[in-house]
């Protein structure tokens, strides 16, 4: 009965793609730390990377939880939308000029940017069928992936860092709003917190940008030697 309120109610909707979007979010956050492993020189990155890979069922494990909680996220998202524009089509296209912020309005269009976006680097990084992907895949003297030089031929090309930079940018913008909207899809809103509530999910989200826009202008810019 609560699944099936859940994902029939509106409210139900809303609380699913909260909750999803807080473990995603979570997930960002891990991925970053993971990310910043670069900074500590090639043994700390391939070490890291050899850890996760040597656990094959936690691995697949986990990418299958994160590909369920992102279609769950998606499915929540496409439905509420279109409801809300069934229900009043008139009313939603005026209300989007007023009491909004360009993030939420385009809330659609920068989760399927940030889809893309992901879909992009699972194709580089893990699939490696981006073109020139292959020319940096080799072994380190530990007999592992050196995921270490990978990184960091990757991000000596200009096309690469741009991409990877206009998307965590669109990821963070999506953040910003997606965790304004939390609060209120949990009933965690309360006019008195509001401004409160707002500042945590900029401040969050230009964290986010700098944290994972860090590794690709870092390396290209030489700001340390890699």
């Amino acid at each position: 009965m609560i699944l099936k309120r859940l994902f029939q109610s509106t409210i139900g909707k809303k609380i699913m793609m909260a909750v999803t979007g807080v473990l995603l979010f979570g997930f960002v956050i891990i991925h970053m730390l993971g990310n910043w492993q670069v900074f500590s020189g090639a043994e700390a990155l391939n070490d890291y990377a050899h850890l996760i890979k040597s656990k094959a069922f936690v691995l697949w494990g986990f990418r299958l939880a994160l590909l369920g909680i992102v279609g769950l996220h998606l499915w929540a998202a496409i439905t509420l939308t279109l409801a809300n524009k069934a229900a009043a089509p008139e009313k939603y296209a005026e209300s989007k000029a007023l009491g909004s912020t360009w993030a939420s309005r385009s809330m659609t269009l920068s989760g399927v940017i940030v889809l893309g976006f992901i879909v992009f680097h699972i194709l580089h990084f893990t699939v490696r069928s981006v073109p020139g992907s292959p020319e940096y895949f080799q072994q380190n003297e530990k007999g592992h992936h050196d995921v270490y030089a990978m990184v960091v031929h990757a991000f000596q090309n200009p096309i690469i860092v741009g991409i990877y930079v206009i998307g965590v940018g669109i990821l963070s913008l999506h953040l910003s709003h997606g965790l304004q909207s939390m609060f209120r899809s949990l009933g965690l809103s309360d006019r008195r917190y509001l401004p409160l509530q707002i500042n945590f999910a900029r401040i969050f989200a230009g964290f986010i940008f700098v944290g994972m826009s860090a590794v690709p202008l870092a390396i290209f810019f030489q700001l340390k030697q890699f």
